[in-house]
C-alpha cells in the first residue's frame, strides 16, 4: 500500500503523564492526540499494547491479542459509577518522571477488582456478552491463562502441575470451574480496555491521527499464546522449548541477543494456511491503522539458539517462509497498510521479501552518522522514498544522549558538515536538527520519539536491549507540551510538507 508524505511520533501510551503512576487512556490519552493535531502531525505511534509480565517489556506480552490493563483509566471508571471519585485518592504521589510497575499494579488491581464487583451487580452490563463471545478464540485461552497463573502465584506456566500445563482436558474442564470468577474478571478487564482504547482511536482518526500498532514477530514464552497453541512452536513433549529466538552479535550487543521466545514450527503454520498469523494481523487491524512488523528480517530467516544457551553467540540461521506468508496474509486480508523493520543483518532474501511486496522499511538516522554501524546510510543516500525515517526508535539511546556519550568525535564532525550542506540550522538542540533532516528528507514517513521533541539526554532513554530492569519507564509531564513546541512542529511539517 501506498502512503502519503506525512510525519508523526512515538510514544508508548505508558510514557503518558497519568495520574496513578503510568500513562492511561484518560484525558491525557486525547490532550496527546490534541497536540498531534495542533503539530500537524498525522501519525501516533505505539508499542505494542498487550500485558506486560517480568521486565515490563511490551515486546514481551502474556497475549498477542491482549490489551494491558494498567492502562486502562480509572478516571473513565468514575464516569460509568464502577469506582467511586474518593476511592482513587492517593497517600503520596507516584513518580512523575518514572513508572513504577510494582506500586502501579499493587494500587490499580484492587481498583479494577472493585469495579468488576460493582459490574457484576448490574443489569445492564452492555456488550459485554457479545465481546467475549466475538473475541472468544483468544480471550477463552487468555482469561484461563491469566486466572490459572494467579492460581500459582504468577508462576510461570511450564512450571505449574503437569496436568494443567500440558492442558489436559480434565484439568482444563476443573480450573474453568474453580476459577471462574477470576476468569470472568480477566474478560471484564479486556472489554474494559478495548472499549477505552476503541475511542482514543476514534477520536485521533476523527482528529485526522492514524495509529501505528506494533507486531513483534514472536511470543513470549510464558504467554498464552505459547501455552494454548503448543502445536505451533518448538517444543518437546514435556513443553519444554529445543530453541528459542535471538540475534546475532550487533551493533547492540557483542554477545548478541538472547531472547528467549519459542519459535515457530513454520510447517505446522502451514498446515493451517497460516491461520494464527492471518488472525494476529486482523487483530492488530482492529485497534491500528498501520502495521509495523517488527524484527522483519525474522520472515526471511531467523537466528536459533539451542534452549539452555547462555548468550546467542551459538546460534544458526534457519529459513522461514516468508514469501508463502505475506501472500496468504494478502490473499485472505487485502492489500494492507504495512511498514517492516529491516534492521540488522539484512541480506539479499531479505531485500526481496521486502520490495516483492512494496513494504516501507526503516532508516535510523542515529546508525546514518555512526562510521561503525553497517545500516549507516544519510538521508541523501536513502535509495528511495518507500521508507520510514526514525531520529531514533524505542531501543536508541536518545539523539542529545548519542550525541553526547555515544557518538565518537569523527562522527561528530562528519555530522556537523553534513548539517551545514544539507539542513537549514535554525535550531539550539541537535535532535531538532537531526528531526529537520528527517522531515526534511524523501522518505515518506518520518517520524521522531517525544524525547527527541523534548530534546531530552540519554537519563529519558526508554530501552537498553540486552538488559534487565531500569526499561520502558520514561514518563513525559504534563507541562512539557506547553509553550512553542507545537507551533514548532507545526512549522517544521508545514515547510518539508508533510
Amino acid at each position: 500500500m501506498k502512503f502519503k508524505r506525512q510525519s508523526g511520533i512515538f510514544l508508548h501510551p505508558t510514557s503518558l503523564p497519568g495520574k496513578y503512576g503510568i500513562g492511561s487512556l484518560g484525558s491525557e490519552a486525547y490532550e496527546f492526540i490534541d497536540f498531534l493535531s495542533k503539530a500537524k502531525q498525522k501519525l501516533w505511534q505505539i508499542c505494542p499494547l498487550g500485558p506486560t509480565g517480568y521486565g515490563d517489556s511490551p515486546y514481551q506480552c502474556f497475549s498477542a491479542f491482549a490489551g494491558n490493563p494498567m492502562l486502562i483509566s480509572l478516571e473513565k471508571l468514575v464516569e460509568e459509577d464502577l469506582l467511586k471519585e474518593d476511592e482513587l485518592s492517593l497517600d503520596e504521589g507516584f513518580d512523575k518522571d518514572k513508572v513504577e510497575y510494582g506500586r502501579v499494579i499493587d494500587f490499580k488491581m484492587p481498583l479494577l477488582r472493585k469495579a468488576y464487583n460493582r459490574f457484576k451487580g448490574l443489569s445492564d452490563k452492555g456488550n459485554f456478552k457479545e465481546f467475549c463471545k466475538e473475541n472468544k478464540e483468544w480471550l477463552d485461552n487468555y482469561a484461563l491463562f491469566r486466572a490459572v497463573k494467579s492460581s500459582f502465584d504468577e508462576r510461570p506456566w511450564n512450571e505449574w502441575d503437569e496436568d494443567i500445563k500440558l492442558r489436559e482436558k480434565e484439568a482444563v474442564e476443573r480450573y474453568k470451574e474453580e476459577l471462574s470468577d477470576e476468569i470472568e474478571f480477566r474478560c471484564f478487564l479486556q472489554y474494559i480496555f478495548f472499549n477505552q482504547w476503541a475511542k482514543v482511536r476514534e477520536y485521533a482518526n476523527d482528529k485526522g491521527v492514524k495509529i501505528v500498532g506494533d507486531i513483534p514477530i514472536f511470543v513470549a514464552m510464558d504467554s498464552a499464546d505459547a501455552w494454548a497453541n503448543p502445536e505451533v512452536f518448538y517444543f518437546d513433549e514435556d513443553m519444554r522449548p529445543t530453541k528459542v529466538a535471538g540475534v546475532p552479535p550487533d551493533y547492540f550487543s557483542e554477545t548478541g541477543q538472547l531472547w528467549g521466545n519459542p519459535l515457530y514450527n513454520w510447517d505446522k503454520l502451514k498446515e493451517t494456511n497460516y491461520n494464527w498469523w492471518v488472525k494476529r494481523i486482523e487483530a492488530l487491524l482492529e485497534v491500528a491503522d498501520i502495521v509495523r512488523i517488527d524484527h522483519f528480517r525474522g520472515f526471511a530467516a531467523y537466528w536459533a539458539v539451542p534452549y539452555g544457551e547462555k548468550t546467542a553467540i551459538n546460534g544458526e540461521w534457519e529459513k522461514a517462509p516468508g514469501m508463502d506468508l505475506f501472500k496468504t496474509i494478502k490473499d485472505e486480508l487485502g492489500e494492507l497498510p504495512i511498514i517492516v523493520e529491516d534492521l540488522g543483518v539484512i541480506t539479499d532474501d531479505v531485500e526481496e521479501l521486502k520490495n516483492h511486496f512494496d513494504f516501507p522499511g526503516m532508516q535510523i538516522l542515529q546508525f546514518g552518522f555512526d562510521s561503525e554501524e553497517h545500516n549507516n546510510v544519510p538521508p541523501n543516500q536513502f535509495e528511495t522514498d518507500n521508507c520510514v525515517v526514525y531520529t531514533g526508535t524505542h531501543d536508541n539511546n536518545t539523539t542529545v544522549g548519542w550525541h553526547e556519550e555515544d557518538a565518537s568525535e569523527s562522527d561528530k564532525k562528519d555530522l556537523e558538515k553534513y548539517l551545514e550542506e544539507y539542513a537549514d540550522k535554525r535550531y539550539d538542540s541537535i535532535s531538532w536538527d537531526m528531526m529537520e533532516l528527517a522531515w526534511s528528507s524523501r522518505a515518506v514517513i518520518a517520524i521522531t520519539t517525544m524525547q527527541d521533541m523534548l530534546s531530552l539526554g540519554s537519563e529519558a532513554r526508554f530501552n537498553v536491549p540486552g538488559v534487565l530492569g531500569d526499561n520502558w519507564d520514561w514518563k513525559y509531564r504534563e507541562d512539557d507540551l506547553e509553550g512553542k513546541l507545537a507551533e514548532d512542529l507545526k512549522e517544521m511539517t508545514q515547510r518539508n510538507n508533510r
